[in-house]
């Protein structure tokens, strides 16, 4: 179980960081603050909305060395061409085969005008320097996503 105050899942998977295909695991990130959010599908309305959110505000999580870490189930190729497109700053992470997802209970049951279907939930987690979450966003507002973080994080 996810939770507050818990240990962040550890994950390995394929990434995009500074425009170069790697593979990513959260531990390298230990002794850094990170930002680590899911999100249903690269380049949709909301989520391209919360992406440049993310990156107009950029500067000031750089500022405050906090990692922002992106995931979803889209493969290497699509984040690429997001980051490309909206010209996202941060690391996006590939979890094509949903262990990432399903690990931090983010995948299940959606509905959309009627019609049931399985996918990722938008949500956030706040993961310390010893890597234990600090804060959880269930359904972050894609257009103020950052602003939500700061608040959380008296920033």
């Amino acid at each position: 179980m996810v939770e507050v105050n818990k240990k962040a899942p550890e994950f390995k998977a394929n990434g995009v960081i500074n425009g170069k295909e790697k593979i990513i695991s959260l531990s390298e990130f230990l002794g850094k603050k990170v930002v680590l959010y899911f999100y249903p599908k690269d380049l949709t309305p909301g989520c391209t909305i919360q992406g440049c959110n993310l990156r107009d505000n950029f500067d000031k999580f750089k500022k405050h060395k906090i990692v922002v870490i992106g995931i979803s189930i889209d493969s290497v190729k699509s984040h690429l061409n997001f980051i490309e497109k909206k010209e996202l700053p941060f690391i996006l992470v590939s979890d094509e085969d949903k262990k990432i997802v399903e690990k931090y209970g983010v995948w299940g049951e959606k509905s959309f005008m009627g019609k049931k279907y399985q996918g990722t939930f938008r949500q956030t987690f706040l993961i310390n320097e010893k890597g234990v979450i600090t804060h959880i966003i269930d359904k972050p507002n894609v257009s103020s996503h950052s602003e939500e973080i700061f608040k959380l994080l008296n920033l």
